[in-house]
């Protein structure tokens, strides 16, 4: 068996990680203490930007944007050579991810993989940008005059990333956000600062022009020294729907998108194929120890099959291997902090009290929680509330699907929702009154494909990830007209 720690140490002995106008130095901020999430010993001490640093960031990204983009097609090639790197790197990246955000390998190569499909779709993006043509003649007096919008970049776009996905959603920000030519500040979370780091090597490696790209790490205040600065133009944020409201009421008229908080559910229809389904539920309950905001918190189930899938539901959730993120054989690895993992122990503990069965795990070592699954509960529980972000999946029973609508409606939420039905008609009916931002059908809650429109409605924020879809959130349309008599 292979040490994480021992692998991790010489990537988080880096001096300089900060990349401040084309260069790698070290932070003059606070310097915090980043942990092994699974042993809760240190394994780096990461200096935080100064203010001054991050002055210096945004000056420099608005030079290189004033001197002008490279080329779409030369913002395709770095991004396609940035892809090739990373797969050549994916033990890297792996072994990082294991230790600074406690992913199991699998966890952690599935980042890897889509971090490679999204930089490939975000170059393909890159080398598409165009706008429309106005048929203007269609309108009164307008004979001979031609119209076209273009789609140009805003200027500066600043990430601010979680560390529930350290790879792919950086480059979910990242991507497009340069695929569209524009010049990005990234602050990725204090939590997982590492992986970020590597993704920014390996842009520069990979041709990214001097100012385009800057890394900044640290906390609270540095973001909030980059919102303090009116140059930077766009906030693209995933994190909490608190500090999500914070950062909008900070940008004031600038212009953001927001992918926060949510309450995860997925219906099972009383004709449901559980073979198909369960499987499915049980791998987006508990990957990523359940810190995923799709993960699947609340499993309804129409109330003619509840017994049967509790007892199925029961036994597979009671088969996961747990804990060490570095045995091959383990799907659920510890939370991202021992303080979380006893804040998901003590609503658990909580919900027992108040009448909730346990039906598998509920104990925690560490920062493990162990995979566990709750029946009987009740929306007044915090665990059928709030969002857990843990690996936890709670069972609550349905009679009518317009019951089950109103259910997932009645949280201020609305990521996506995961429906297991043959019924095309019920199906295609709960997508259209769902208060959600993705509707899947015979498909999980969190089954997000990269190349798809990914977003909320409600306090699940607003505007779509998917390199597409970003591209023309960190743009603006700019209309062109020609008179030609």
């Amino acid at each position: 068996m292979t040490d994480t720690n021992d692998i991790v140490e010489p990537v988080l002995a880096k001096a300089y990680p900060l990349l401040v106008d084309g260069a790698w130095e070290a932070g003059e901020g606070e310097v915090f203490d980043l942990l092994n999430k699974y042993t809760l010993k240190p394994i780096a001490r990461v200096p935080s930007a100064s203010n001054s640093q991050v002055a210096r960031v945004i000056d420099a990204a608005q030079e290189a944007f004033a001197k002008g983009a490279p080329t779409p097609y030369e913002r395709g090639v770095v991004l396609d050579r940035a892809a090739v790197l990373v797969e050549r790197m994916r033990h890297d990246f792996v072994a990082v991810m294991q230790a600074e955000a406690g992913f199991t390998a699998s966890d952690a190569s599935g980042e890897v993989s889509r971090c490679i499909q999204t930089l490939r779709l975000s170059a393909e993006e890159a080398r598409r940008l165009a706008g429309d043509v106005i048929p203007l003649a269609g309108a009164p007096n307008q004979a001979g005059r031609l119209a076209f919008t273009l789609r140009v970049p805003l200027g500066i776009v600043a990430a601010i990333t979680p560390f529930n996905s350290p790879l792919n959603t950086v480059t979910h920000k990242v991507g497009p956000a340069f695929a569209a030519g524009n010049a990005v500040i990234l602050k990725p979370s204090s939590n997982t600062p590492l992986t970020a780091l590597k993704l920014v090597e390996v842009l520069v490696e990979a041709g990214m022009p001097r100012g385009f790209l800057s890394l900044v790490q640290g906390g609270g205040d540095v973001a909030r020294a980059l919102l303090e600065d009116d140059r930077v133009r766009f906030f693209a944020f995933t994190g909490s729907t608190e500090v999500g409201r914070s950062i909008q009421m900070a940008a004031g008229l600038r212009r953001t998108q927001m992918e926060l908080g949510s309450i995860a559910f997925t219906v099972l229809c009383a004709d449901a194929d559980l073979d198909r389904a369960l499987p499915k539920i049980v791998n987006a309950g508990y990957r990523k120890a359940g810190q995923v905001c799709t993960s699947v918190q609340i499993l309804l189930v129409q109330e003619e099959i509840v017994a049967n899938v509790i007892a199925q539901m029961k036994d597979r959730v009671r088969a996961l291997p747990f804990g060490d993120p570095s045995r091959d054989d383990t799907v659920v690895g510890p939370m991202i902090a021992e303080k979380e993992a006893k804040r998901v122990e003590a609503w658990v503990n909580d919900a027992v009290a108040q009448g909730a069965h346990l039906l598998a795990g509920g104990t925690r070592e560490g920062a493990v929680m162990a995979p566990t699954l709750l029946a009987n509960v009740s929306p007044d529980m915090k665990v059928g509330a709030c969002e857990i972000f843990g690996p936890v999946v709670c069972i609550m029973s349905f009679r009518t699907l317009d019951e089950a609508v109103a259910r997932v409606n009645a949280t201020p939420f609305g990521l996506a929702t995961g429906i297991f039905t043959n019924q095309l008609t019920q199906a295609l009916n709960m997508a259209v009154h769902l208060e959600v931002g993705g509707v899947h059908i015979n498909e999980t809650s969190s089954s997000r494909v990269d190349m798809m429109p990914y977003g909320g409605s409600k306090d699940s924020g607003f505007g779509r990830e998917g390199p597409r879809y970003a591209i023309h959130e960190m743009t603006e349309e700019r209309i062109v007209t020609i008179s030609t008599i």
